[in-house]
């Protein structure tokens, strides 16, 4: 037998109980089909010396805003590592303004109150952009502030007049104008300006987030929300400008697409559904570009002390937070996606949103009774012990995030009070429980290596250097596999992808240490030498 790769010299765990470790992979069709002494005496059309590197099963984040991610890398960068202070925010937009004609967009992205102090003012963006428009994502993605240009643009001279929105807040000054501060659902009255954009610049954005993707050694991504440009997505038609991204190889990475709840409708003929035509539903496509859950945002972000809390943040005794829908409206959504067959990926990081979501999943199973539907929790944020017994019960997957405890692990923590610090971002509680999680980052939110998240997953350790939830703490072991299997799980991919063993996709990446070796400390520091899907080559290091 003839096959199309074989793998040779390398230091493979598998994550496979029936062959744990290996040192050559043979290949053919883009899966695997033979290890070590298996595949003595046959040929294959390519030889890859790994040159004795350590490999695992290829990463997979599971909440990662690729379409996003490549928007913010094509704009004005305002991370904290670029940003520090409200002056560094102004620089930065003075300096991109005298590059642009005189009626365009300044866009920038990533910038934290936390760090710069407090958020930019739209009359303090008017003298850094002379005149133009400007519009200034947080980097939770949950908020926005533009200028008074940009206010006028939407019918709103100098900010007088920009109504309330249900689901989200505009802040005001005295007299009632705005300042430039729109969150959650409020961004709607500012996002039509911008979006939808075109195919070509959507297509700019798959590219330049599927290389970076790559070469963090991720093979597989999960995109969750797309398609209502007036809140997550780019344009109405996400799919298929994905879909002609996978026709001409612009996206590398295997991709499985959530398209947003208001994507959804009702179906004629097929009372008490919420679906897409034709009954479309989460599984349909391949194992390069596959539909999957449908994702609603039920509230706000945590540094952003949006997310929706049974107790006020710290310091701030009128705030609990916002819903985006009210509960009964959330409801109403998730029974009606589950009747129609989907698996619905809920957006809940406060503890109150967290009930209002696991009450709607558990009036859905009992309407629909569905067993292995696979519904999610996108973040879970701040949990007690009985929340996660309770989502254990109902068979659902939360999905937390690794790098948000070195990102905003002290935001969050001066966000609420001490009593509930271990509570936050719970991990190890999660697979005490049985549950089975995935690794992710929310990227752009955070930085989408998820060689970081692991690190983060396993140290907990914040950027002022104190252990959030020391108790939360995952072995390297565990945070590898919720990084392979415990991902392909939460898109119901565990039969294909997520260890390395007969029959699976031949897809893995070889790194420069072993992270089972190391000092833990170390994980971080480590980089991708090689990062391989389908059995091709897509990445290799110089």
């Amino acid at each position: 037998m003839r096959l199309d790769a074989i793998f040779e010299n390398g230091r493979f765990r598998t994550l496979s109980s029936g062959r744990p470790t290996a040192t050559r992979v043979g290949v053919l069709g883009g899966r695997i089909v033979g290890f070590d002494e298996e595949l003595d005496g046959v040929t294959a059309a390519e030889v890859h010396d790994l040159g004795g590197a350590p490999v695992l099963p290829g990463f997979h984040d599971a909440h990662y805003h690729l379409s996003m991610t490549g928007a913010r890398l094509a704009q004005l960068n305002l991370r904290p590592a670029n940003v520090s202070t409200l002056d560094d925010l102004y620089r930065e937009v003075a300096g991109r303004a005298q590059t642009l004609p005189p009626d365009a967009w300044v866009r920038g992205s990533g910038y934290d109150q936390n760090v710069t102090g407090a958020h930019p003012s739209a009359n303090a963006l008017d003298k850094a952009a002379g005149g133009r428009p400007v519009l200034l994502e947080h980097v939770s993605g949950h908020m926005v502030v533009v200028n008074n240009a940009a206010f006028a643009l939407a019918g709103f001279p100098g900010g007088i007049g920009v109504p309330d929105v249900p689901g989200g807040s505009v802040a005001r000054d005295e007299s009632g104008r705005a300042t430039g501060l729109l969150q959650e659902r409020a961004m709607e009255l500012v996002y039509p300006l911008v979006k939808p954009i075109s195919a070509e610049d959507l297509l700019h954005h798959i590219e330049l987030a599927s290389d970076q993707a790559i070469r963090y050694g991720l093979t597989s991504v999960t995109e969750p929300g797309l398609g209502d440009y007036r809140m997550i997505g780019s344009t109405p038609v996400d799919l298929g400008i994905f879909q002609a991204a996978v026709e001409s190889g612009v996206l590398r990475t295997r991709m499985t697409a959530m398209p947003y709840c208001t994507t959804l409708h009702g179906i004629e003929g097929w009372e008490g559904w919420r679906g897409l035509d034709l009954g479309i539903r989460t599984g349909l496509g391949d194992d390069r570009f596959r539909i999957g859950p449908v994702k609603i945002v039920s509230d706000g972000s945590f540094i952003g002390r949006s997310a929706a809390m049974h107790h006020c943040y710290h310091g701030e005794p009128h705030n609990h937070g916002v819903m985006q829908f009210d509960p009964k409206e959330l409801e109403a959504m998730v029974v009606e996606a589950h009747r129609a067959g989907w698996s619905v990926a809920a957006h809940a990081i406060g503890d109150a949103a967290i009930d209002h979501v696991m009450d709607a999943f558990a009036l859905a199973q009992k309407d629909t009774p569905r067993p292995d539907a696979r519904h999610r929790i996108e973040h879970f944020g701040l949990t007690s012990d009985s929340q996660v017994a309770r989502a254990a019960a109902l068979g659902l997957t939360p999905v937390p995030q690794g790098t948000f405890i070195s990102d905003f692990g002290d935001g969050m923590r001066a966000a609420v009070e001490p009593e509930f610090e271990h509570q936050i971002y719970r991990m190890k509680s999660l697979l005490e429980a049985g549950i089975v999680i995935p690794g992710s980052t929310d990227s752009p939110v955070s930085d989408g290596n998820p060689l970081v998240s692991i690190h983060d997953m396993v140290n907990r350790t914040t950027a002022s250097g104190h252990v959030l939830g020391p108790d939360e703490r995952l072995t390297v072991d565990e945070a590898v596999r919720a990084y392979t299997y415990g991902s392909a799980y939460a898109v119901g991919q565990e039969d294909r992808k997520g260890v390395l063993a007969h029959g699976m996709l031949a897809d893995f990446v070889a790194l420069s240490d072993d992270l089972y070796e190391i000092d833990v400390t170390r994980i971080r520091n480590v980089s991708v030498v090689q990062t391989v899907v389908d059995g091709k080559v897509e990445f290799q290091a110089d």
